[in-house]
């Protein structure tokens, strides 16, 4: 019997970093002492008001069907969220709730995309960008970044990949899987090749904004022509440590919010209510309530990129945001670790998990196959003992 499953799941990739996580947890089931770096979650606890506002919307019988883009309160809050810290004019009806930010992601390829629609993606880019755009049946355009530049793309890059059929330019700042963090500068930069063709829209993932170590964040839709074909997109999962909470959303010129709502009405309806009710809290609390946090990556930054810096062959940028190191390890291609022939990141990611017990992830999920990611959203202890093993390993 031939394959009863449809060509549309059959070509979608499972997500890398879930996979690593998966493969993570059954040797983790085996008994081995694994020490995962591999997922892009806070290791840290909700902060307790916002436990106290899930609570209180639990008593007070939050528990009908929302509506399908958010409840009104919290989109009020996300539009004085928006002007507060990215200085953009967001109404409510320009705002769309959804069930974590890859919904809101979706959600817009889906309602964006034609079928041979090309989408412009800096690599490396986070692992579910280009699958999404495939799913759409829009064609992934990666065009590839270094090290040297922080893996960062430069107008002319994106100039020249710019083709009659490019439709959307999608990336992050801060930036999954690099930390990079592109300046105001640099999005000026890339606004005035955009301003040459007024068809293209960009998708500005923002989920990382607050874990920047820059002190100052910048979003392209407050630059000069690009408001109306910018769709900003963010969330609550990583600055307020709820992964689990799966609350998401987006700015974006009115007739896209809508468009979003008409799907998101036929494949989920409304995100969860009790998440959204302790996400109004998240939002009109000041920044300082979770500085901590942010502080405290600061520090495991520094300290994985001394440790890292001390092993041969891991060649090191400083990433200026989010918690994630990319270090360029193709100096170990084609070289043999204990009777294992390294080829590729993934065969050195694999060979990290078998060997040193260390698990993170390929940079060829991510558009880059001579890197890996490593997340440093663990403890002090599990960064020392984890590069020990490697350094140990290698």
């Amino acid at each position: 019997m031939s394959n009863p499953l449809s060509d549309r799941i059959n070509k979608l990739s499972t997500s890398a970093t879930l996979a690593m996580a998966a493969k993570a947890r059954e040797l983790r089931n085996e008994g081995k002492d694994i020490i995962g770096l591999s997922l892009g979650e806070p290791d840290f606890n909700i902060p307790d008001f916002i436990k106290d506002a899930a609570k209180k919307a639990i008593d007070e019988n939050y528990s009908s069907y929302s509506p399908v883009d958010g409840y009104a309160d919290l989109k009020k809050a996300i539009s004085e969220k928006f002007k507060r810290d990215n200085a953009l004019t967001y109404s409510p009806n320009q705002i769309v709730v959804s069930t974590g930010a890859k919904q809101s992601l979706a959600n817009v390829a889906m309602v964006m995309l034609n079928k041979g629609d090309e989408v412009i993606l800096p690599a490396p880019y986070w692992v579910s960008y280009s699958d999404i755009v495939q799913l759409a049946e829009g064609t992934p355009v990666e065009v590839p970044t270094s090290i040297e530049t922080d893996f960062k793309m430069t107008p002319e890059q994106l100039e020249a990949a710019i083709t009659p059929k490019t439709k959307m330019l999608w990336f992050s700042s801060p930036c999954n899987p690099s930390g990079s963090v592109y300046s105001e500068e640099e999005l000026k930069g890339l606004a005035k090749v955009l301003k040459k063709h007024p068809g293209i829209f960009v998708v500005s993932d923002e989920i990382y904004e607050h874990i920047n170590f820059r002190g100052k964040h910048s979003s392209i839709a407050t630059i000069e022509g690009m408001y109306d074909r910018t769709i900003t997109v963010n969330g609550v999962s990583k600055a307020f440590a709820m992964t689990g909470w799966r609350i998401g959303y987006i700015g974006a010129a009115n007739w896209i919010a809508k468009a979003c709502t008409k799907f998101q009405g036929q494949i989920t309806s409304g995100a969860n209510a009790i998440g959204q009710r302790a996400t109004i809290a998240a939002l009109e609390a000041p920044v300082s309530k979770i500085q901590f946090m942010i502080d405290k990556f600061r520090e495991r930054r520094d300290l994985i990129l001394g440790l890292l810096g001390t092993i041969d062959g891991f060649k090191l940028n400083v990433p200026e945001g989010a918690f994630y190191v990319f270090p360029n390890i193709s100096s170990y291609f084609g070289k043999e670790l204990k009777g294992v022939k390294i080829n590729n990141a993934s065969d050195f990611a694999m060979y990290l998990l078998e060997h040193a017990n260390v698990a993170t992830v390929t940079g060829e999920a991510f558009g880059n196959p001579d890197c890996i990611r490593i997340s440093y959203a663990a403890s002090e202890a599990e960064i020392r003992e984890a590069v020990d093993r490697i350094k140990k390993v290698l």
